[in-house]
């Protein structure tokens, strides 16, 4: 199967990407687009410098969702269905009720403001996972001592460290059982993306390297129901077998940010690019 839109390397990727499917653009013109995630049947993603949240459906093209958005980056769903948020420009983690007001979940660690909170998952027993990087503060303004992953549970005023040893931790995601965390660091000079064991009482075990990306630096990842990962990199999307095998990629025009499934039975996947925002069907479910 030969395309534009992809780079086959083992041929379980035919199988991931369907027959003749292509990426599609289905938004542009925006600063730097990020953290999408599908949403009460649409979906929302950030323009973090344009400080804005996004809406885009099918039937209804593109709106905006959220202005100001104190500079969003990550969203996710939580277990009720409501958004929860990264904000660069408030240095916190906030979720949007119902009735559309928000509630701030995270803004201190140890009484210290967080730095610029980046991407964010949640787990079935709801707690909230996120990482800490200082992509959005200057050096004076940062105020916590390294740049953490972080545990939020359910209720809880502040969040607990699970990870403190990452040069730029940046996009996170479960496993389908749960039992592995996967977390890229983007320093340059690092370009990898770790793999945790999942131990009792939200901590976590041993996180070695799992992969090195040799194309840009990692960014947003997600998993699709069988365990395979994909990695927002470089000019694209990287997908992976669970033992690190590079299976193809997803290639786009600019560099790849994020990407989240959605749609129905969550068989697109959309993919976040600089100013761009692109959907790619696939033969496979993601989560």
């Amino acid at each position: 199967m030969a395309s534009d839109g992809f780079e086959i390397v083992e041929r379980e990727f035919e199988e991931v990407v369907g027959a003749g499917s292509e990426p599609r653009k289905i938004a542009d013109g925006f600063e730097f687009t990020e953290g999408p995630a599908w949403f009460e049947g649409g979906l929302v993603f950030s323009d973090v410098p344009g400080d804005t949240i996004y809406r885009w459906t099918e039937g209804e093209g593109l709106s905006v969702w959220r202005r100001p958005s104190h500079q969003a980056n990550g969203n996710t769903v939580d277990l009720e269905g409501r958004l929860i948020t990264c904000e660069h420009g408030s240095r916190r983690v906030t979720r949007t009720e119902r009735d559309g007001s928000v509630t701030v979940l995270a803004a201190t660690y140890g009484g210290k403001r967080l730095n610029s909170p980046n991407d964010v998952v949640v787990k079935s027993d709801g707690t909230i996972w996120f990482t800490d990087p200082p992509y959005g503060i200057e050096e004076h303004e940062k105020e916590q001592p390294a740049n953490f992953v972080f545990r939020l549970d359910p209720g809880a005023e502040e969040p607990v460290v699970v990870a403190d040893d990452f040069s730029m931790p940046n996009g996170l995601c479960f496993s389908p059982d749960e039992e592995t965390l996967y977390i890229a660091d983007s320093d340059q000079e690092v370009a990898q993306v770790r793999r945790f064991a999942g131990q009792k009482y939200g901590t976590l075990g041993p996180g070695g390297t799992w992969v090195a990306v040799a194309s840009g630096t990692p960014d947003g990842i997600r998993t699709d129901a069988a365990g395979r990962v994909y990695v927002s990199a470089g000019n694209g999307v990287q997908v992976f077998h669970p033992d690190g095998r590079l299976l193809g990629k997803i290639k786009t025009p600019e560099t790849a940010a994020n990407c989240a499934f959605g749609g129905p039975g969550r068989r697109t996947l959309f993919i976040t690019a600089v100013s761009s925002v692109w959907a790619v069907e696939l033969g496979v479910e993601g989560r």
